[in-house]
């Protein structure tokens, strides 16, 4: 039993860091851009 909840907990981590991996790199490539649009004018 112990074994099944250790592989649950390390399921969610794993999709839990995969998904604030995307949202992170989505939201630093949004950053660039503005501060890029702000460069040009």
């Amino acid at each position: 039993m112990f074994f099944d909840e250790a592989l649950r907990m390390l399921t969610n981590a794993y999709l839990v860091s995969a998904i604030l991996l995307i949202a992170g790199s989505g939201i630093g490539l949004a950053v660039i851009e503005t501060i890029e649009k702000t460069g040009d004018r």
